[in-house]
């Protein structure tokens, strides 16, 4: 059974001829218990979709489509329902984590907060519940009592987990939780995510730039491109082999240990994601596209299937006619 459905979720900030498309139709869906990674470069849209699945985008963007947690949806709960979701249905972790703690509370205190709100927990009841949670993010209890400076990167990155999970939700979002960090303590957060997950039962959308993290930590992977879902399978499948050239050019990207050849010639793409307030006509993105037709400047394309639980939207799979001759890619 799904816990989270996604269907043609739009996202615009603005309104009338300044309006810029962030999320455009993307249909997505998570089994309870299981994890989703969805990855893509800076600016495809990857944060506005954790934001918007739970409502914490500013007044300025506009909502369209269902998000449905649990079978309710997200979009047209009343306020009060909203804030009972938060924390204790569906919670956040945030890259960054300085900036998503307060600088002069100590962490206990924040960890507690939802636990007193959601739970109506007594101060004592909520402390224990705290030092439970530190502990069990590889933290001494005593760290409590700590404020955010006084803890390394990584620390903080754990006090964000503990607080994600103080209200027990069923659903987590990892907005790129190891972007900031070293590579080992980037190991060591991905370790601990894989293992409360499983522990627990809880789902995990992870966000992410990074396909070589999310193929070891998640089941399913989406990549997105210019607010769109372009490719959705099975992980492993997605990053050792992608359907769609965007999928490829991020996986070559990444050089593969024991492969001479990714170690000697890497392969990257060129350019930059289109601005997604003046995107390219047909799919959008043909003018980076190594193996786009004359059918892709004109052309948009939906995700189709491709086989093996694998969507992509490619004029070149499952029969999509791109049998033309393939064209130069302009320069960046």
């Amino acid at each position: 059974m799904s816990l989270l459905e996604i269907e043609n979720l739009t996202v615009t900030y603005g309104s009338g001829a300044a309006a810029v498309p962030a999320v455009r139709g993307v249909d997505l869906s998570l089994t309870a218990g299981r994890k989703l990674g969805v990855a893509g470069e800076s600016g495809c849209g990857k944060s506005t979709l954790a934001l918007a699945l739970l409502r914490l985008l500013p007044a300025s963007a506009t909502l369209g489509g269902r998000i449905l947690l649990d079978g309710e949806d997200v979009l047209t709960m009343k306020w009060g329902r909203l804030r009972a979701v938060r924390w204790a249905g569906a919670s956040i972790v945030f890259q960054g984590a300085m900036h998503s703690l307060n600088a002069v509370h100590r962490i206990g205190d924040q960890i507690a907060e939802p636990i007193v709100l959601h739970h109506k927990a007594a101060p004592g009841a909520a402390r224990r519940r705290v030092g439970e949670l530190l502990e069990h993010v590889g933290l001494p209890a005593s760290r409590a009592d700590a404020y955010p400076h006084e803890l390394s990167g990584g620390q903080r990155q754990r006090v964000m987990i503990a607080m994600a999970l103080a209200c027990e939700p069923r659903l987590i979002v990892a907005d790129e939780p190891t972007t900031a960090l070293d590579v080992m303590i980037q190991a060591q957060i991905l370790r601990l995510i894989e293992q409360l997950v499983a522990e627990q039962s809880i789902s995990l959308l992870m966000i992410s730039h990074d396909l070589a993290v999310l193929a070891d930590t998640c089941d399913r992977l989406a990549v997105m491109y210019a607010g769109r879902v372009v490719e959705e399978g099975p992980a492993r499948a997605v990053y050792d082999a992608a359907e769609h050239p965007y999928g490829r050019a991020l996986s070559a990207a990444f050089p593969r240990i024991g492969d001479v050849a990714s170690r000697r010639a890497p392969r990257g793409l060129p350019g930059d994601p289109p601005d997604p307030a003046a995107l390219p006509s047909g799919c959008a993105f043909h003018p980076r596209c190594p193996v786009a037709v004359a059918a892709c400047d004109t052309q948009d394309q939906a995700l189709r299937d491709a086989g093996a639980g694998r969507r992509a939207a490619c004029v070149h799979v499952g029969g999509g006619g791109g049998g033309e001759a393939v064209r130069t890619p302009r320069a960046p």
